[in-house]
């Protein structure tokens, strides 16, 4: 199994409705096909952890990188895994209502990282990559 964790920044900030629309296609696009991980989102930078097959990963990475709405993708680890880190996809952004909302796949691991919904592996390497954007965004 691969995991992937890149980093990059939007071309505009992006508004919660975007936000929203995102998770939905990302939730969409990732289950069928195996893939697991957490998108995290702040002051217009992103950071994301993806795993699942191979070809899976590999696949969705080069959506990614076509994606004209960021620029500056740079993946910070990409490495073979027993195990998953994310047994759950989830998204974490800076939202005070998104718990109210009920929004599926929300997490406020931004806030408050002990409430990372379906973050398995606390000590796994992209969980460390995550939680140093998560201490040293804005």
């Amino acid at each position: 199994m691969r995991s992937l964790t890149y980093v990059s920044s939007a071309r505009t900030l992006w508004t919660e409705a975007e936000l929203d629309g995102l998770l939905g296609a990302a939730r969409a696009w990732n289950e069928p096909r195996g893939l697991t991980g957490m998108l995290l989102y702040s002051g217009g930078n992103f950071m994301q952890a993806v795993e699942g097959p191979d070809d899976e990963v590999s696949q969705v990475f080069d959506r990614i990188s076509a994606d004209r709405r960021h620029r500056g993708l740079l993946v910070v680890m990409d490495d073979q895994v027993e195990e998953r880190a994310f047994p759950g996809w989830t998204m974490g952004y800076r939202r005070k209502d998104a718990g109210a909302l009920g929004l599926d796949g929300h997490t406020d691991f931004l806030r408050d990282p002990s409430g990372a919904a379906g973050a398995g592996a606390a000590g796994s390497a992209p969980m460390v990559v995550l939680d140093s954007f998560r201490t040293t965004m804005r």
